[in-house]
């Protein structure tokens, strides 16, 4: 059961980081998403293209396929011809030629007369039917067919695209699928959103990079590697800037090489502490912060602003609390800057299995395990919930979102969940 105590922020206590004066969730993310824009756009081949989202629309430039063709393989006939046959008294007509995919028909098909021909191979002139291979002795020369069909059976009619029609428009994202519309509309090459470039940098003396030598008072940065991932899995391409120390001159060389991708990320050093430079070396670069701080448990310490054209996330150091943090805030401006129109994960509503509590007026995440149980959507807590806890973001497949006016929550309760 999480405490009812009065909530504590990463590094203090609400009021201590003027939380009166925090932006809630909503108004936190509206402001984000009006301050970035797409990055630009850029031609890519289209093995390059796939989860990218395209930057133009894209019409046929003829029709697919070209011609009527054959859905089968089997004869190209005159229905007439062939309008009454049986096992019993079958049509026998003279066989023209075998015309396979790929090739254009040598005859016209006339009255007594078919064409042997393969699945996607084109329909001969006269042809208005294709009698599949089943229905007949399959000759070469001298066709028996035992079977009537329907007139304009087994037959294709340029179904899958017309000439001049729109067949993905700006901003689709592209999956497997799209990349086989573009070819065969016979685009090699598409026009797309740029992969926005996050430089990712984790600031303190305390922090170093696995590998190096762990030491009493040492805390090993896994930050970098959350957000490089949650980038990278939201489509953007991550560059680590390592780690800097509470040193003013280290941390503002690491600052301005961050500001040369299109989104920097910091982590830690923005709340109260005494060697929290990362506010201080940021506004010597002209920072302009939009929000300080956010009513949210985990993450209140987070900051948004802009250094010219550059947004810039100031997340907390605390891991669960960065974590979230991005899902919030950073995510959706990536996507956003990438072209995507479905900024936000997926919600759902479930019941909640435990028994929780949480400080009114603060908008709380819990990490949750979402399942199916007897045709029921359930959601349990993955046990304590502190924002240095990283396990729970591991064992976690959801967020638990719980609204700011609710305090208690009792097992059967529905609650609102953001699946990760």
């Amino acid at each position: 059961m999480l405490s009812a105590a009065p909530l504590m922020s990463d590094t203090g206590t609400l009021e201590e980081l003027g939380m009166k004066q925090a932006v809630r969730v909503a108004e936190a993310q509206e402001i984000v998403l009006g301050c970035v824009q797409p990055v630009g756009v850029e031609k890519v081949a289209l093995l390059e293209a796939l989860h990218r989202v395209t930057a133009e629309e894209v019409t046929a430039q003829r029709h697919i396929p070209l011609d009527d063709n054959s859905a089968m393989d089997g004869y190209a006939v005159r229905h007439a011809d062939v309008a009454s046959a049986t096992r019993d008294q079958p049509a026998v007509l003279e066989v023209l030629e075998i015309l396979p995919a790929g090739k254009r028909p040598r005859h016209r098909i006339a009255p007594g007369t078919a064409v042997k021909i393969m699945t996607g191979a084109p329909l001969p002139e006269g042809a208005d039917t294709v009698v599949q291979v089943e229905h007949t002795d399959g000759s070469d020369t001298r066709v028996q067919i035992y079977r009537a069909p329907h007139l304009g059976s087994n037959l294709r009619r340029g179904e899958d695209i017309r000439q001049g029609e729109c067949v993905l428009a700006a901003q689709t994202f592209l999956r497997p699928a799209e990349l086989g519309v573009l070819a065969s509309v016979g685009k090699a090459q598409v026009l797309v959103y740029q992969r926005p470039r996050v430089a990712i940098l984790a600031t303190g003396d305390e922090i170093i990079d696995p590998g190096e030598p762990d030491t009493q008072g040492k805390i090993i940065n896994s930050n970098s590697y959350t957000l490089a991932g949650q980038s990278a899995e939201a489509g953007a391409s991550p560059l680590l800037l390592g780690v800097a120390p509470d040193d003013r001159a280290i941390m503002s060389q690491r600052i301005a090489s961050g500001l040369r991708a299109d989104v920097l990320i910091t982590s830690g050093g923005v709340s109260v502490g005494s060697f929290d430079y990362v506010r201080e070396c940021l506004e010597a670069f002209g920072f302009q912060a939009r929000f300080w701080t956010v009513a949210v448990r985990p993450g209140s310490p987070a900051t948004f602003g802009m250094v010219g054209h550059v947004p810039v996330f100031s997340l907390p150091g605390n891991p669960v609390a960065s974590m979230v943090t991005f899902e919030l805030f950073v995510r959706p401006a990536l996507r956003q800057m990438m072209g995507r129109c479905d900024l936000f994960r997926p919600r759902l509503d479930a019941v909640l299995q435990d028994a929780v509590e949480k400080r009114r007026g603060v908008r709380t995440l819990l990490r949750g395990v979402l399942r199916q149980d007897e045709g029921q959507t359930t959601v349990t807590t993955t046990g304590p919930q502190g924002s240095g806890i990283l396990r729970s973001m591991s064992l976690a497949n959801c967020l638990i979102d719980l609204p700011e006016d609710t305090e208690r929550l009792q097992p059967g309760a529905r609650v609102e969940v953001m699946l990760l």
